[in-house]
């Protein structure tokens, strides 16, 4: 078993990543089971840039391997937006629903054909010496709904409609979710990576 932490405090997102790393070869730990995790400040201007401080400086701090990742929402018909600011874009860190009422609000009479979205996911790996090791990508492409929709997933899946489906992340459900997702995407690149790193370990 490798030892590996996920740099993430969000409960939800750690989820998603504890189903889908395999759990016979990873033992998997959280920052929330930490006694002494590094706050971060997510500084950087990309989701690239704030995955790999989160990695680099967390796996220096814990002397661990860590696997962090930082993702958020694009909107074509704001210029990218919310984008790094996904969780604190209506300005309290972690607020969906007041984030999701601000983008209603600036997307207001925006036309449906004018309201592509893709949720971004960048993903780092870290080995105990704050060395990156991997870094992967994932996206994912839908539209942004007029009214919220589910009540699964968090943040802004019950507004993030995959046009496939007619639904909303919230309403699919996390078997589908995990396979369609950003996350999910990014993953399905970094695990062969990963565990061909982990059998040279």
């Amino acid at each position: 078993m490798f030892d590996l932490v996920i740099g993430s405090g969000n409960r939800h997102k750690v989820a998603e990543l504890r189903a889908m790393l395999p759990a016979d070869r990873f033992r998997l730990t959280s920052l929330a089971e930490l006694s002494d995790p590094l706050e971060v400040e997510e500084t950087g201007d990309t989701f690239a840039e704030n995955a790999r401080l989160k990695a680099t400086e967390q796996a220096r701090h814990l002397g661990r391997w860590v696997l962090a990742e930082d993702s958020g929402l694009q909107v074509d018909a704001l210029d990218g937006r919310p984008g790094v600011l996904s969780a604190r874009f209506a300005g309290t860190h972690g607020d969906d629903a007041a984030n999701n009422r601000l983008l209603l609000e600036q997307l207001s009479g925006v036309a449906i054909e004018r309201r592509g979205a893709a949720f971004r996911c960048f993903m780092c790996l870290a080995s105990a010496d704050g060395t990156v090791q991997i870094e992967v990508d994932g996206g994912c492409h839908g539209r942004i709904a007029d009214r919220e929709s589910g009540s699964g997933g968090f943040g802004y899946d019950p507004l993030f409609v995959i046009p496939e489906y007619h639904l909303t992340f919230a309403e699919l459900g996390p078997a589908v979710k995990n396979v369609l997702s950003h996350r999910a995407r990014a993953l399905q690149r970094l695990i062969p990576r990963l565990l061909k790193r982990v059998c040279q370990a």
